[in-house]
């Protein structure tokens, strides 16, 4: 079946009230309660989104999007009582696109939801497949030790292929189709994610992952300039 979210939570009856909550306002929802449900319902069931919690009884949150990553592409927004700053990375760094803190707010996450899963069909109606940016020819200006090829949505440094996730290489692709440009933030969020309701914190994590592959040093990056207090800028010191 198909279906527009799924929701992995040992919660019972909270993620019983978040499906029908969404069900009312017309997204198709279901839930399971563990790692190993998740992974029998991902074989025969295809999702657009996934609101995933931390602590699964015996399961890790954590490790189940590890696994997931393994094998899709689909928006994973992490669902948790806990609140540290650790959590929250942890989540974005093994691939969760946002971090959702409990008690949550129904109707703030329907319309996060909402536009995620707009968002989602557009670019698989426009691609022909889930989470791509476009189908160009290999890039053919390189910069320095970089080559970014499109089609197969990849970046190599020094003739090697540096890792970027999808979300990454969106990001990252952005930047550098808009080089010499200060993008803000707000920007940034709608183009990559869909929408504005992201945190700084996850577009800071993207950032530092991105500049961790491509730079020489991360501290001191070549090409990704911060902009304080507006955004960033794929800097290449030529004026085109």
């Amino acid at each position: 079946m198909n279906w527009d979210c799924l929701i992995v939570d040992d919660e019972i009856e909270l993620a019983k009230a978040t499906c029908e909550y969404f069900e009312m306002f017309g997204v198709t929802c279901a839930f399971v309660t563990n790692f190993n449900d998740c992974v029998l319902f991902m074989e025969s069931n295809s999702v657009k989104l996934i609101l995933l919690d931390i602590n699964l009884g015996n399961d890790s949150g954590f490790e189940l999007c590890k696994a997931l990553r393994q094998k899709t592409d689909i928006p994973i927004l992490f669902i948790s009582a806990r609140q540290s700053d650790d959590d929250v990375l942890i989540a974005l760094n093994i691939g969760g696109d946002d971090y959702i803190k409990k008690p949550y707010s129904l109707s703030v996450l329907l319309a996060k939801v909402k536009v995620i899963i707009k968002r989602y069909e557009g670019t698989a109606k426009k691609s022909g497949r889930s989470d791509t940016v476009g189908s160009e020819d290999q890039e053919k200006n390189n910069y320095s030790n970089l080559r970014i090829d499109k089609d197969a949505m990849k970046v190599y440094r020094d003739g090697k292929d540096v890792g970027f996730k999808t979300k990454e290489f969106k990001l990252f692709l952005y930047l550098y189709e808009n080089k010499n440009r200060v993008i803000a933030k707000d920007e940034l969020f709608k183009m990559i994610w869909g929408d504005a309701f992201f945190s700084d914190g996850t577009l800071n994590v993207h950032i530092r992952k991105i500049r961790e592959k491509i730079e020489e040093n991360p501290n001191q990056p070549k090409y990704i300039k911060t902009i304080w207090g507006t955004g960033y800028m794929f800097e290449t010191g030529e004026n085109e």
